[in-house]
């Protein structure tokens, strides 16, 4: 999730502009967040199926800390991927960013997505999808329709985000099941961020950062499948 905006305040932000401009805007965002997710969906296909990602999926679980340093290197990719494409300077760039932060997303699914193929196959990954779409729906049009800014959801998701690390790190550490009432509240957390990053797309961009926009919803949008895939799973 995109916190930093020391860029994006340049010009006026979405809400402002005029409003075919806004709806362009909106039209970009939600196709660039469509071609990730097609991006990812296929990139993950690939690498459970030609088996090159059962390697990786190993590497990632070789070692006791093995994914809480997996997990710091997502958290450096990301910060480079957003920090790319919020780049007032070169639109190059800035996808570049959004392509990298799918790699890096697409990775990080991959034990949890063999998990899942094993568990139920193609029937639980449907039924997770279908699930995050409608959440993500409801929770986009809640904001759209009434264009409420709810940036006070920032702080809140950051301090959150620190006790969730907190909760996994601990997890890994000490060698204990952090439980299917952390993946709820995981949900829950990531609900909030949907609302937070779309409230952002219209109240801290302007017209020219659609990628950025895209890059943090999403963010969102994968960390709502994560755990909603994960409940479905069965598995903690």
């Amino acid at each position: 999730m995109n916190n930093t905006y020391e860029n994006t305040m340049r010009g006026y932000s979405v809400a402002d502009a005029l409003p075919e401009e806004r709806a362009t805007f909106i039209r970009k965002v939600y196709a660039h967040l469509a071609m990730a997710v097609l991006a990812f969906g296929a990139m993950t296909f690939y690498l459970i199926y030609s088996g090159a990602g059962r390697s990786v999926a190993g590497l990632m679980l070789s070692g006791p800390y093995s994914w809480l340093i997996v997990l710091g290197l997502f958290m450096g990719v990301s910060y480079v991927a957003q920090k790319w494409a919020l780049s007032d300077t070169s639109v190059p760039l800035q996808y570049m960013g959004l392509i990298l932060f799918t790699v890096a997303e697409s990775i990080i699914f991959l034990p949890l997505m063999f998990m899942a193929a094993a568990y139920g196959g193609v029937d639980v990954f449907a039924k997770a999808g279908v699930v995050t779409l409608g959440l993500f729906l409801g929770l986009s049009a809640v904001v759209l329709i009434t264009r409420k800014d709810f940036s006070f959801l920032g702080p809140i998701l950051t301090i959150g985000g620190f006790i969730a690390l907190g909760f996994i790190a601990s997890g890994i550490i000490f060698g204990f099941s952090i439980g299917s009432i952390f993946a709820f509240a995981m949900v829950a957390f990531a609900g909030g961020s949907i609302l937070y990053e779309t409230s952002n797309m219209l109240h801290r961009y302007n017209t020219k950062q659609y990628v950025a926009a895209s890059l943090g919803l999403f963010a969102s949008v994968a960390l709502l499948f994560y755990y909603i895939l994960m409940i479905f799973t069965g598995r903690e």
